[in-house]
C-alpha cells in the first residue's frame, strides 16, 4: 500500500507555502481520477470526518480513507471533527485506514488523551481550534503536536467568507509556536479565498486548506504556482 517516506512531515516545504488539497471539494464521483489530477501539485491530502453531531456534515468514513490511501502516497491529514463519546475509536479507524496525521479539536476534554493515542500508533498529531475559540486552549497540547489548524469559519460548513479575526489568530498563534523544539506548522482552514490567502500566508500561515479554490481553477498548475510565489514568513 502506498505511503510518504519516512520522515514526510520535516521535508515539507519551509520557504513557500504547503499546498494541501481538502477532498471533500474533489469530485466525490471520481476521487481516483482526482487523485491522479492532483498528484504533481499537491503537498497533502486534507480528509474531514465530521460525525453531524461535533460538526454539522457527515464527512468521510474510514473505508473511503482507506481506498485513497490505496491509490495515493501523498500525506494525509485526518481532521477529525466528532462527539468526545467516539473520538477514542474514531483515532483507531483512521489509523487503521492509513493516516499520517491525525487532528482532533483542543475543545475537546479527552484531547490529552487522544493525543497520546495518535502518537501511541506512530501517526503525527495536531490540533485544531475552531474560530470563536481561545487559541490558550491548545498550550497544553503544543509539546506533543506537529500542527496547529486554525478554523477562519464556522465548522464545518461551506461557502462562508472569513473571519476578521482569522489573521490575528494566525499570527498569535506562530509566535506561540516559535520557541518549539520541534517543527510545528501552523495550517489556516476556511475562508479560504483568492483574496483571502495572501493576507493568511502574510500574516503566518504555513500552509492554508485549498478546497475550490484549487479544485475549482481553470488552471490548476497556474493556481498551485501562484501559492507557492506568496512570501512566507
Amino acid at each position: 500500500m502506498p505511503h510518504p517516506a519516512t520522515g514526510w512531515f520535516d521535508r515539507l516545504p519551509a520557504t513557500r507555502c504547503v499546498a494541501e488539497f481538502s477532498l471533500w471539494s474533489a469530485d466525490l464521483c471520481n476521487m481516483a481520477v482526482e487523485l491522479e489530477r492532483i498528484a504533481p501539485h499537491a503537498d497533502m491530502l486534507h480528509i474531514d470526518v465530521a460525525d453531524g453531531v461535533f460538526a454539522p456534515a457527515l464527512l468521510f468514513f474510514p473505508d473511503l480513507v482507506s481506498a485513497i490511501r490505496a491509490r495515493s502516497n501523498l500525506p494525509m491529514h485526518v481532521h477529525l471533527m466528532v462527539e468526545d463519546a467516539i473520538l477514542l475509536t474514531q483515532i483507531e479507524q483512521f489509523a487503521e485506514s492509513g493516516a499520517d496525521l491525525i487532528t482532533i479539536h483542543a475543545e475537546s476534554r479527552k484531547a490529552p488523551e487522544a493525543v497520546n493515542l495518535i502518537r501511541s500508533r506512530g501517526i503525527l498529531a495536531g490540533a485544531v481550534l475552531r474560530v470563536e475559540s481561545p487559541l490558550e486552549l491548545v498550550v497544553p497540547l503544543l509539546p506533543e503536536i506537529s500542527m496547529v489548524t486554525l478554523l477562519g469559519t464556522a465548522i464545518g460548513v461551506k461557502g462562508q467568507g472569513l473571519s476578521d479575526a482569522a489573521p490575528g489568530r494566525i499570527a498569535m498563534m506562530r509566535r506561540m509556536t516559535a520557541a518549539s523544539s520541534h517543527r510545528q506548522i501552523v495550517a489556516a482552514d476556511g475562508g479560504i479565498r483568492e483574496n483571502s490567502v495572501p493576507l493568511l500566508v502574510s500574516s503566518g500561515a504555513q500552509t492554508v486548506v485549498l478546497g475550490s479554490l484549487a479544485f475549482a481553477a481553470p488552471d490548476l498548475a497556474q493556481r498551485i504556482a501562484w501559492l507557492h510565489a506568496l512570501p512566507v514568513l
